[in-house]
């Protein structure tokens, strides 16, 4: 913000209060404030300086925007509980610093595809907490129309290419996206993300190598949240260091649970990755809930464990210790949390009393007749049999 302008919004404060907000202005827009993060392992590559500048209102706009996805995943989860969503359904929450600390370090001209775990890219991409949720309730105000759901958010005019339900699919098309940039001129990368589940999948390391012979501008990011559904890494991978795992490839593991030490190392990435072509990323981070809705996640681990991380390495609690600890004061957090939380609440109600999509547009964007065959129904028995639009007039 400009400083007359900012100046200019504080007319309506008075007295104390404006002595006050005037000097917590002059304070946050004049103090760098240097945060020491856990020093960065490397394949590969000289690792950056673990030495990170940041300020009050960046501090502010990542708790914002983590405390806006954490209450929207909790929002889904109670939502799912209610059956008021149905289907597939896989929550973030927990894992918050990586996808914020990513945008942090790069730009809407910049590419991001990811697996079904996939909410929040809806959110940071531009989009509404009501569109997500209306997309989650199958409704015609969704983010794809209601077409897609959970698994398959969807938004190209932000460069944000899915929401991919095969689990590792993504790869190579984050790859393809990379060599598009490339091959248009463009100074961007894409952002290709997936999970330790995926790590061990063929095709990635198929992705891995034509993105080296062809110097791609892509960042393969692995979000290491230690267990592919209820399978521990250590289980699943001779070698879970998966940094390292592009062999020939650069690599570098962050703490993903911390949003300033994921916005440093993604700059880093993307400007090696702009003049040398792809670089693997592993985020050290943590799903609090389960692989998805159907898997309460304390089967293969213990509650003791994740209590410890909420409690030792939650991304918005540590956001918000540095806030209070240079000068942010608790109720204006809490203003935030309250604001947040009826943003939240209010997209639930308005997906809610949105529409079905009329059954014609369970054949739309389909090129031939289907001879006569129907879709199945929620209901036992029920199935459905639109008319088929080619013109997609209706």
């Amino acid at each position: 913000m400009a400083l007359p302008a900012a100046i200019s919004s504080l007319k309506a404060k008075d007295g104390l209060q404006l002595g006050m907000s005037v000097a917590r202005l002059f304070a946050s827009a004049a103090s760098q404030i240097k945060v020491e993060v856990m020093p960065y392992k490397v394949h590969r590559i000289e690792a950056p300086s673990n030495i990170v500048e940041t300020n009050v209102p960046e501090l502010m706009s990542f708790y914002k925007l983590m405390y806006k996805l954490r209450r929207m995943e909790i929002a889904a989860d109670m939502m799912y509980k209610a059956k008021f969503i149905r289907g597939f359904c896989h929550l973030y929450d927990g894992q918050e610093a990586v996808l914020t600390g990513i945008e942090a370090a790069i730009t809407l001209e910049d590419s991001i595809i990811t697996s079904y775990r996939d909410h929040c890219q809806h959110i940071t991409r531009g989009g509404s907490v009501k569109e997500l949720m209306a997309e989650l309730m199958g409704k015609s105000e969704g983010a794809t129309r209601g077409l897609g759901g959970s698994m398959h958010i969807y938004n190209r005019k932000a460069n944000f290419y899915g929401g991919n339900g095969i689990v590792g699919a993504q790869i190579p098309l984050g790859a393809g996206i990379a060599l598009a940039h490339k091959y248009r001129g463009e100074p961007n990368v894409c952002i290709t993300m997936y999970g330790d589940g995926a790590a061990n999948q063929g095709q990635k390391y198929e992705a891995l190598n034509m993105a080296g012979l062809w110097n791609l501008p892509v960042i393969f990011v692995c979000e290491n949240n230690h267990y592919g559904m209820g399978t521990a890494e250590w289980r699943a991978a001779k070698s879970p260091n998966f940094y390292t795992r592009g062999d020939y490839i650069p690599g570098i593991k962050v703490d993903g649970m911390d949003v300033l030490a994921v916005k440093h190392a993604v700059a880093f990435a993307k400007a090696y990755a702009l003049a040398n072509g792809p670089i693997v990323m592993e985020m050290d981070t943590y799903r609090y809930h389960g692989h998805s809705m159907s898997d309460p996640g304390s089967t293969y681990r213990t509650r003791d464990e994740i209590n410890a991380m909420r409690t030792e390495r939650d991304p918005i609690e540590r956001v918000k210790k540095l806030l209070l600890s240079n000068g942010v004061e608790a109720g204006e957090l809490k203003r935030v949390d309250k604001d947040v939380k009826k943003e939240v609440d209010d997209a639930v109600e308005a997906a809610k009393a949105g529409t079905i999509p009329p059954d014609s547009w369970l054949w739309k964007n389909m090129y031939v007749a289907p001879l006569g065959g129907e879709m199945r129904g929620v209901l036992p028995g029920q199935y459905h049999a639109p008319d088929f639009d080619p013109e997609y007039t209706s």
